[in-house]
């Protein structure tokens, strides 16, 4: 006979028969509950900061409405964006990269090398492709070294923060590359209906990030690998797999970022090409709201983050306080997100 899960059908000792079923449903229905609360909230809390800075320049600010000084603030964010895309699969593994700065002086010191001595379309494609996929071959030596050496994360890519801008330095010989192609700068300069394509670029990278965190088996298997990496090992995820995947895509996206770099500026300095932008990824990722601790991977956040952080630069610096300042403040920022971080936890 068949039994109907009915409240009318059930016999007077259903409901104790039912009981475990109810009790081993319900936890996990209301953690997967409380985690979604809890994400809503801080996603939430950046937006209502972001809103506020917003709103306090639009009446405090002259000349905030204006288009220049929406693109001004875009533009400056990408690379910090793009780079910070790249930084928060590494710490959902519950790693972290020091050396995007390095990969980017890296791949911008490879392109200029590629279209200035090689003419033509053949040039400009060599110097989007090669100089990337130099940077991803960094990201692979790191990912070695963690998963492979076992050397821990931030020891790991020290080497290629400290040797990574010599190497880009000793290719160029040291000297500034300074040029003018409009074909390869178009990625930094060009726009399209008025929309410069670098904050296009760094809205569809958003996207695509955001989507394979979040509905691919990688996406899963990144944040149970950062979650608990033992557990996820002895589960059958391949978790030095993941982590070597997320280290190559750090290092290739923020060898990306360095072609944006050197596109904006019309030169290539090895010496000044990403110096400082691991700090600012860091920062936009913990601001963003993806723990420092692994296990979690908000790519919004990030974007959300790293128009934070820049647009509290430009208010500072648009009421006459110095740069030097801004530093502190952005330091102040961090500490505070990471406070309530662990208060969240």
């Amino acid at each position: 006979m068949a039994l109907k899960l009915h409240s009318n059908s059930l016999p007077a000792e259903a409901p104790g028969a039912a009981a475990p079923l109810q009790s081993a449903a319900t936890p996990r229905t209301r953690a997967s509950s409380t985690v979604q609360k809890l994400r809503h909230l801080a996603m939430q809390r950046e937006v209502i900061v972001l809103l506020a800075m917003v709103l306090f320049n639009l009446i405090f600010t002259p000349h905030f409405w204006s288009l220049q000084t929406f693109n001004v603030n875009m533009t400056q964010v990408v690379t910090i964006v793009i780079v910070g895309i790249g930084m928060t699969l590494v710490v959902a593994t519950g790693g972290i990269d020091l050396s995007v700065g390095a990969s980017m002086a890296i791949s911008g010191a490879l392109a200029p090398m590629l279209f200035l001595n090689i003419q033509g379309p053949l040039g400009i494609g060599l110097a989007f492709v090669l100089p990337v996929l130099a940077a991803a071959a960094c990201g692979v030596f790191n990912g070695l070294l963690v998963t492979r050496l076992a050397v821990q994360p931030i020891v790991a890519t020290l080497v290629l923060f400290i040797a990574g801008r010599g190497i880009a330095q000793v290719v160029t010989d040291g000297s500034l590359q300074a040029f003018n192609t409009p074909a390869f700068q178009w990625i930094a300069l060009g726009k399209v209906a008025g929309v410069p394509f670098q904050v296009l670029l760094m809205l569809a990278l958003v996207g695509l990030f955001a989507w394979i965190v979040r509905k691919t088996l990688f996406g899963q298997y990144l944040l149970i690998t950062g979650g608990n990496e033992k557990a996820a090992y002895l589960c059958g995820v391949p978790t030095a797999t993941i982590k070597l995947i997320a280290y190559t895509l750090c290092a290739a996206l923020a060898g990306l970022a360095g072609l944006i770099s050197i596109s904006v500026n019309s030169s290539s300095d090895a010496n000044v090409v990403g110096l400082g932008v691991e700090l600012d990824a860091i920062a936009a990722v913990a601001v963003g709201g993806t723990a420092l601790t692994g296990g979690k991977a908000y790519i919004g956040g990030t974007l959300i983050g790293a128009l934070i952080i820049q647009l509290l630069r430009y208010t500072l610096l648009a009421h006459g306080i110095p740069d030097a300042a801004a530093l502190v403040v952005k330091a102040g920022i961090i500490v505070a997100a990471v406070y309530v971080q662990r208060r969240a936890r």
